[in-house]
């Protein structure tokens, strides 16, 4: 599989938290010739199975985005909507989005909202529609919608929407075709629910009880102007090895193993600490019993924006990293 390719018949599924059918089924679609195995959990987790020999390891990346939720249809035609995961209003503004029955719109502010202190309160989405009957035509309280942009190359960069955590997703499916012989009990878990609370992930660990997770999701970074150091990684550096997040202190001989593997097999890799915000890692390592559990990461600029910024070669390096690691 092309990783590019893979990432960009993901970023057009729809898939926030909660909604993630359609990108659940692609991902199937492109996972089943490699598996022995694959199950949906009464959650929605996508778990797919490679047997063999060894320990139970575990990757998990989420399938699900941030998105909005419909909440009011006013008389105007105007929608006002909740929000799905970490979205700042502001981040929004003017972009556009899409419903998963081709209905498009636009996120906009107030005309008198304070930008500077902008709430969701003071924005709603225009569908075009000329008034409440009309949008009800088109839109339901409770739909789900996400931004309407596709993925862009310059370069060895991609930039879009929901590279957190399809880049990842991309990743595992990639690592997936290059294992043929796992030297463990493989499991690839893509999981649900992340972005509003680890969800899926706790549920999926219980279920998969492995000896060994690892976390596969994009990172923050300190390689833009005014960094305010909330991350430690950089574009084009090669694959994050996860030292701790918000979520999780990783495991120390987990994160040795890592970066023994990756300067065995020439793989670039850099640490990866972030200061703020979490992973699947954060629900695996509490389960049961505990979890040695760590942290594969691809570092990316701009997380929950419209523009996400990752290094394709970045990424590769994951995907060599969790085939390493598979087959070690």
């Amino acid at each position: 599989m092309d990783i590019l390719s893979v990432l960009k018949q993901l970023n057009a599924a729809h898939g926030p938290s909660g909604d993630g059918r359609e990108v659940r089924a692609k991902i199937e679609e492109l996972a089943r010739p490699y598996a022995d195995e694959i199950i949906t959990d009464t959650l929605g987790n996508l778990i797919v199975h490679k047997k063999g020999a060894g320990p139970r390891v575990m990757f998990a990346a989420h399938m699900d985005s941030i998105g909005f939720l419909v909440t009011h249809i006013e008389k105007e035609g105007f929608l006002r909507v909740g929000k799905l995961g970490g979205i700042a209003p502001r981040e929004a503004v003017y972009s556009a989005v899409r419903f998963k029955n081709g209905v498009r719109g636009v996120f906009v502010p107030e005309e008198k909202a304070d930008f500077g202190k902008l709430k969701l309160d003071e924005c709603f989405i225009d569908i075009g529609a000329e008034n409440e009957e009309e949008a009800r035509k088109l839109v339901r309280v409770g739909d789900t919608c996400v931004y309407d942009r596709s993925i862009r190359t310059r370069g060895g960069r991609v930039m879009g929407p929901y590279l957190d955590d399809r880049i990842a997703c991309a990743v595992l499916l990639c690592a997936l075709e290059r294992i043929k012989k796992p030297a463990c009990d493989l499991y690839m878990v893509f999981t649900v629910q992340e972005e509003v609370g680890l969800r899926g992930a706790k549920t999926a660990a219980w279920w998969v009880e492995p000896d060994l997770g690892i976390a596969v999701d994009v990172t923050d970074v300190d390689d833009t102007p005014g960094s305010e150091k909330s991350g430690t990684t950089q574009l084009g550096r090669g694959a994050a090895v996860k030292v701790m997040d918000a979520s999780v202190v990783c495991h120390p001989e987990v994160v040795a193993t890592l970066e023994e593997l990756a300067k065995a097999q020439g793989i670039p890799v850099q640490r990866d600490i972030l200061c703020a915000g979490g992973t699947d890692a954060g629900a695996i390592h509490t389960t049961r019993l505990g979890v040695k559990t760590g942290g594969i990461s691809i570092p990316c600029r701009y997380i929950h924006t419209p523009a996400e910024t990752a290094d394709l070669e970045d990424a590769r390096a994951c995907v060599q990293l969790v085939s390493a690691l598979a087959q070690a």
